[in-house]
């Protein structure tokens, strides 16, 4: 469904992408992570036919963006990160108006707008204006308009940024629904979200694709740092250990933090200092921490994001 080869994008002196290359096909939700910056926003407007590529191919459902823009849009149905609304027009008016724009004849529109509005879960505000609208069901609104002309891609541009849990919760429901019958590729900066909804993740930074695969696969890919984790029976003393933890040789990071009248440390190691629970054991008992468990994690995804864009 979207084909990239080699895909280079410059504002002037700048260059935005730089020579990037992947494939997602049908039916394939993929995570697009990178630090802001990294290329991420350009690449999907770039893909939308919203601009063109300084060089390089891309393909969205078999046909060239550079040549054939309105076509690829057809297919597409994109939600970028500043949602634009018009805050004047009631929901269901607004929904009317992105049909027409769509070109959909009247009762096509009306069938599209109804299905729209139940999948999206906007029945609660139908006779509100936009502006009116929490800022989750105003994301709600974007993906309606979105889906309205049932485009086999979906791209989505931070689809849950500055949500509350419940909120980001009801959209990603929404998209897993929708991977169902769609090709989706959305960026995102909340990496647990990716790793629950997403077949695939792309990482980008500075232009270039740096890795990409299933998170599962990616997380098997740690460059050998290691997560470790020392629970301590007094909260009071998990300050004191992170401070002293971050002094041993090959400790990248140490935080404390709460939990549960208990305290912890997460303690991330450099990838050439090997395993250091043993050397951070015998500083806890130097230091008599009541120690309730040291043990180490698996890299998770986020700790791979971290060593790849740093």
């Amino acid at each position: 469904m979207i084909h990239v080869d080699n895909l280079v994008r410059r504002y002037g002196e700048t260059t935005a992408v730089a020579g990037i290359s992947f494939e997602i096909p049908a039916r394939e939700v993929v995570g697009f992570l990178g630090p802001n910056g990294a290329g991420k926003t350009t690449t999907l407007k770039v893909l939308t036919g919203f601009l063109l590529p300084s060089s390089g191919t891309v393909k969205v459902a078999g046909l060239d963006a550079s040549t054939d823009p309105l076509g690829c849009r057809r297919s597409i149905g994109y939600l970028p990160e500043n949602n634009p609304l018009y805050e004047d027009l009631e929901v269901a008016e607004y929904l009317e108006w992105c049909a027409a724009a769509r070109g959909l004849e009247s009762a096509k529109a009306r069938s599209a707008v109804k299905s729209a509005i139940e999948r999206c879960a906007l029945g609660a505000v139908i006779g509100k204006d936009i502006g009116q609208l929490s800022k989750g069901f105003r994301q709600r609104v974007g993906l309606a308009a979105a889906i309205l002309h049932d485009p086999p891609i979906l791209l989505l541009d931070e689809p849950t940024s500055g949500l509350d849990p419940n909120q980001a919760a009801e959209v990603r429901a929404l998209i897993t629904e929708l991977k169902k019958e769609k090709t989706v590729l959305y960026s995102s900066h909340i990496l647990s979200e990716v790793k629950a909804s997403c077949d695939r993740v792309l990482i980008i930074h500075r232009g270039q694709i740096v890795a990409q695969g299933s998170p599962a696969e990616l997380e098997a890919r740690s460059t050998g740092a290691q997560r470790l984790e020392l629970v301590l029976a007094e909260e009071s003393k998990a300050r004191e250990a992170a401070d002293f933890i971050r002094a041993v040789e090959g400790v990248e990071s140490a935080e404390p933090r709460a939990a549960g009248g208990e305290a912890a440390v997460t303690i991330m190691t450099r990838a050439e200092a090997g395993d250091l629970r043993a050397k951070i054991f015998a500083l806890a008992a130097e230091k008599r921490w009541p120690v309730l468990e040291l043990y180490r994690e698996g890299a998770t995804l986020e700790d791979v994001f971290r060593s790849l864009t740093a």
